[in-house]
């Protein structure tokens, strides 16, 4: 299935909007999880760097180390995982829930439209 290029660049656009609020939800829970404010620090900061550096490395459409659709999807399910699981212990099981199926559609959408372009290009 090959998205139309006006939905193509809106669920694109959508991927990236999907991915910055994961790095920020990521934040805020880490800035949430513990009391002391050098280790909310800390967490805030490294909890989503870790995500981000992860992402580049294999996720982002120039990733450093390319991997097959498997492990791309996987490096999608951790991160965006990792952000469901963050809002649900924040308390916004709604917020959470919502999340995860949004970015499952989007998901599932981009997945489907790269592995046809693929295809055409073949």
């Amino acid at each position: 299935m090959t998205l139309p290029a006006p939905a193509h660049l809106i669920n694109e656009a959508l991927a990236f909007l999907l991915e910055c609020v994961a790095l920020a939800v990521i934040a805020w829970w880490g800035w949430q999880s513990v009391e002391n404010t050098a280790l909310r620090l800390l967490l805030a900061v490294a909890a989503p760097a870790a995500a981000a550096v992860l992402w580049g490395l294999f996720a982002a459409p120039k990733a450093r180390i390319p991997v097959p659709p498997a492990g791309l999807l996987c490096v999608k399910a951790l991160v965006f995982g990792a952000a469901a699981v963050a809002l649900y212990t924040l308390g916004r099981h709604g917020w959470a829930t919502a999340f995860a199926v949004v970015v499952a559609a989007n998901t599932v959408l981009a997945t489907l439209d790269r592995k046809a372009l693929m295809h055409q290009g073949a």
